[in-house]
């Protein structure tokens, strides 16, 4: 439900009242509305069409270690500039135009979707995308399936939540199996305990086959990042979990052959040194007690 609970409904209106324009998407309504279902998870910030942001970053104090509800919290995003910042652009002006017909749209994008001469302070491609549950294609879920499955060395996971489907377990242990090093980070506090406890229940079927999993012991790891074979990388705010990879608007960014590429695999290097190495404990069977619980949660994965 959003921000529920986070922001009183006078906020739209003190935002107004001081000039900055605000929607609320997809407000909560008393009655059965399936729509209610699809979150926006996107994180977009585009200044003047020159520079634009995205990540994990809510706007929000914990986020930045102002306040300390889950020890320290650790997120990333990425800096863009150049043409693919139309792309966040679209994607922002998407949700904006989505919200009520009673607002006004900005059908003329090409106001907003400047083109400035730079010089691009990188080689390779960076390629922002988007995700939508409305279009039965689950590009944020594809796009990780296809970095594992073309990995040769490694491939490599920052996620807050680990809820994820057969297709994307088979793919991650059968990259293990052929030999790729395949590792995910996930957080040692959690922010919502019955969900770690499913994010935990994934870890022995994956481990058994060859994937490594690490707790990062500090706090809760809110990133959401991949990088593969030092040519590959992802940061966006696509969680390896059921609710982002099939009903929520997501969106994220792909870099290939650039060294944001490197920057990410020394930052999940880094990470991992403060991690513990749960893949040990977590080879073995469980208790039937403990199968039959983590089973029972697992039928409401879809919902979390």
């Amino acid at each position: 439900m959003g921000s529920i609970g986070f922001i009183n409904t006078d906020f739209v209106k003190k935002m107004e009242a001081i000039g900055i324009h605000c929607r609320v998407f997809n407000p909560f309504m008393p009655g059965l509305n399936l729509f209610l279902n699809n979150r926006d998870h996107r994180k977009i910030t585009v200044i003047d069409g020159k520079v634009g942001f995205t990540g994990g970053y809510n706007l929000a104090n914990e986020y930045f270690n102002y306040t300390h509800p889950y020890g320290q919290w650790k997120d990333t995003g990425i800096r863009l500039e150049g043409d693919a910042v139309q792309s966040l652009t679209v994607t922002f002006l998407e949700m904006w135009n989505a919200v009520s017909a009673k607002d006004a749209n900005d059908p003329d994008f090409s106001k907003y979707l400047f083109h400035y001469d730079y010089a691009a302070q990188q080689t390779g491609f960076v390629q922002p995308y988007a995700d939508s549950p409305m279009d039965n294609e689950q590009v944020g879920e594809e796009v990780y399936i296809s970095m594992i499955n073309k990995a040769e060395k490694y491939c490599w996971f920052m996620t807050p939540y680990l809820i994820i489907t057969d297709e994307m377990t088979h793919a991650l242990c059968l990259a293990a199996k052929r030999g790729v090093d395949v590792r995910i980070i996930t957080p040692g506090i959690p922010d919502k305990k019955f969900i770690y406890n499913i994010t935990r229940s994934f870890y022995h079927g994956l481990v058994k086959h060859g994937v490594r999993v690490y707790e990062w012991t500090p706090g809760f790891c809110h990133a959401k990042m991949s990088v593969a074979d030092d040519c590959m990388a992802t940061c966006g705010t696509i969680n390896l979990d059921y609710r982002s990879l099939y009903h929520h608007f997501e969106n994220g960014c792909f870099m290939a052959d650039c060294q944001a590429v490197v920057e990410i695999k020394n930052d999940l290097i880094r990470t991992m040194g403060e991690c513990r190495d749960v893949t040990d404990q977590y080879q073995t069977g469980r208790s039937a007690y403990l199968r039959l619980g983590q089973l029972f949660m697992r039928l409401f994965a879809g919902l979390l």
